[in-house]
C-alpha cells in the first residue's frame, strides 16, 4: 500500500535520472549558456529574478490587473532567458518536481479544453493569463530554492499586507463606503462599516489576509531575535483583527481551518519533546478555547452572531440563496460538458453562463474553486487540480517530517505553507475571490514554497538531516 502511494504521489518519481536523459531537456536548457558566462548583468540573474517577483507581490494589492500582467509576463521572460541559459548540473535538475509535472499537465488538460471549447476566442485568451499564473509558480519554485530569497520574499509579503490591514482597520474606525451590494439592504447589518483597505471587496481583502496571518503566526517562531519576534506578534494581531472586520463568512471559515491547521502542525512539531500531558490535551484545549472565543464573540458582538447565523441560513439569507441560484445553473453546465468543459477563464464563463442562469441571477463566476475548475476544464480538470493538491500536500509532510527530525526552522515555513493553502482552499469552496491576481499569485507562491523544498523520497531516506535549502 506504501508503494502504490509513492507512485500515485509521484514520490519516488527518478525526475533526476530521466531529464539527465532528456533530449529535450538537453537541447532547451543551456542553449544560450556561452552568452551568460560573458554577461555581467546576468551573473546576478537569480537576483534580478527575486527583484522581479519582489515588485509582483509588493505592488499586487495597489495596481490594476493589467499592471499584474505585464509584470507577470516580464518575470515569465526573464525566467525562460534563465532557463535558456542554466548550467545543466544536478542543482538545476532537481528544481523540477512532481508538482512542476501536474502543473504542466492540467495546463495540457485546459489546452484541450480550449481546443474544444464553444466560445474558443474567449477561452485562448483566458488560457493565456492561466500560463502566465502557472508559469508564475515555475519562476517562484526555482527563486525560493534559494534560503536569503526565500526569506525576503515572505518578509516583503508580510510587511506589503501590514501596510493593506492598517489601512484596513483605519477604515473601520473612520468608515468606509461600500463599492458593491456587499450586504442585503434589509439585512441588520446593512450599516455595518466592512473593510475592504486597498482591494475594493472585502472578500478579496480577507482572502489575500489570510497567508498573511499564518505566516506570521508561524514567523513568531522562526524569526530570532526579540524585535523581529515583537514584529510577527504584531502582524498576527493586526492581519487577523484586519481579516475579521471584513465580515467576510468564507474569509472566517478559511481563518478557523488555518489556524486550527496551523496550531495542529504546530503541536506536532514540538510533540516530541512536551510533557505527556500537553502532548495529549494541547488540541483539545485549543479547540476549545476557539470554540469558547466564538461562542463569546456570538453572545457579546450582534454583527457576528448574524454573520455566522446567516452560514447555516440556507435559501433565507440573500447570499446563500444567490449562489444556490449560480450553482444550480453551474450544474447544468457541468452536465452539458462534463468530460473537457466550456475552457480557462472568467471570458469563457461569461460568454456561456447566461444560455443557463435564472432571471437577475448574472455571475462572473461559479461562486466555487472546485465548480469553477469543472466548468472550465471538465472532470479531468478538476481530477488533476485534486492530483495536484494531494501531490502537494503530501510533499509538504515529507518534508515537514524532514525538517522536524533536524529540527530545522525551515519547517515552520511549511506549516505557514500548508495551513495557508488549507485556509485558501477552504475560502474556495464558497468563493472564487482568488482568480484574482492578488490571491492568484499568493496561491502559487504557497504552492512554489512547499515545491523549493522538495527532496527525492531516496534522498530523503539516505540523508536524515540534509541542508535546510540553498545558500
Amino acid at each position: 500500500m506504501n508503494l502504490v502511494w509513492q507512485r500515485f504521489t509521484l514520490s519516488s518519481l527518478p525526475l533526476k535520472e530521466y531529464l539527465n536523459t532528456s533530449y529535450l531537456h538537453r537541447f532547451m536548457v543551456g542553449i544560450l549558456r556561452p552568452w551568460r558566462q560573458t554577461s555581467l548583468l546576468m551573473q546576478w540573474g537569480d537576483t534580478i529574478a527575486a527583484a522581479l517577483l519582489s515588485l509582483v507581490y509588493a505592488l499586487a494589492p495597489f495596481v490594476s490587473t493589467t499592471l499584474m500582467l505585464v509584470l507577470l509576463l516580464a518575470c515569465i521572460g526573464f525566467w525562460l532567458l534563465l532557463t535558456l541559459s542554466d548550467e545543466t548540473t544536478s542543482v538545476n535538475v532537481a528544481s523540477v518536481t512532481p508538482i512542476h509535472l501536474l502543473v504542466l499537465l492540467y495546463w495540457g488538460i485546459a489546452a484541450i479544453a480550449t481546443a474544444l471549447s464553444p466560445v474558443k476566442k474567449a477561452a485562448l485568451s483566458d488560457l493565456a493569463t492561466l500560463s502566465l499564473y502557472l508559469l508564475l509558480f515555475t519562476v517562484c519554485a526555482r527563486v525560493l530554492r534559494f534560503s536569503r530569497m526565500r526569506s525576503w520574499l515572505i518578509t516583503l509579503y508580510l510587511h506589503t499586507s501590514l501596510i493593506v490591514s492598517v489601512y484596513g482597520i483605519r477604515q473601520w474606525f473612520f468608515g468606509a463606503k461600500a463599492l458593491a451590494t456587499w450586504v442585503d439592504p434589509e439585512s441588520p447589518l446593512s450599516k455595518t462599516t466592512r473593510v475592504y483597505s486597498y482591494l475594493g471587496n472585502p472578500n478579496l481583502l480577507a482572502g489575500y489576509l489570510l497567508p498573511a496571518v499564518v505566516l506570521s503566526l508561524v514567523a513568531i517562531f522562526a524569526w530570532q531575535g526579540w524585535f523581529k519576534k515583537t514584529l510577527a506578534v504584531t502582524m498576527f494581531a493586526v492581519n487577523t483583527i484586519c481579516l475579521v472586520l471584513t465580515y467576510s463568512r468564507g474569509g472566517w471559515i478559511a481563518l478557523v481551518v488555518a489556524f486550527l491547521t496551523g496550531m495542529a502542525l504546530l503541536v506536532y512539531w514540538w510533540s516530541l519533546e512536551m510533557p505527556p500531558f500537553w502532548r495529549t490535551w494541547s488540541l483539545p484545549i485549543i479547540l476549545g478555547s476557539l470554540i469558547g472565543v466564538l461562542v463569546l464573540a456570538m453572545i457579546f458582538v450582534e454583527p457576528v452572531r448574524l454573520r455566522v447565523v446567516s452560514i447555516f441560513a440556507d435559501r433565507q439569507d440573500s447570499s446563500n440563496n444567490f449562489r444556490r441560484n449560480v450553482w444550480d445553473a453551474v450544474f447544468r453546465m457541468i452536465g452539458d460538458r462534463p468530460i473537457i468543459g466550456i475552457g480557462p477563464g472568467h471570458h469563457s464563463f461569461n460568454k456561456v453562463y447566461p444560455l443557463y442562469q435564472q432571471p437577475r441571477y448574472t455571475a462572473l463566476s461559479a461562486y466555487s474553486i472546485f465548480l469553477e475548475v469543472a466548468v472550465e476544464t471538465g472532470f479531468m480538470g478538476l481530477a488533476c487540480f485534486l492530483w495536484l493538491i494531494i501531490v502537494t500536500f503530501n510533499t509538504a509532510f515529507i518534508q515537514l517530517q524532514r525538517f522536524r527530525e533536524s529540527r530545522s526552522i525551515e519547517g515552520f515555513w511549511v506549516i505557514g505553507a500548508i495551513a495557508a493553502l488549507l485556509g485558501m482552499l477552504a475560502h474556495g469552496m464558497v468563493d472564487t475571490v482568488w482568480y484574482r491576481p492578488s490571491l492568484n499569485t499568493l496561491w502559487w507562491l504557497m504552492v512554489a514554497l512547499v515545491a523549493s523544498y522538495w527532496t527525492p523520497l531516496s534522498q530523503t531516506t539516505n540523508q536524515p538531516n540534509p541542508e535546510p535549502g540553498l545558500k
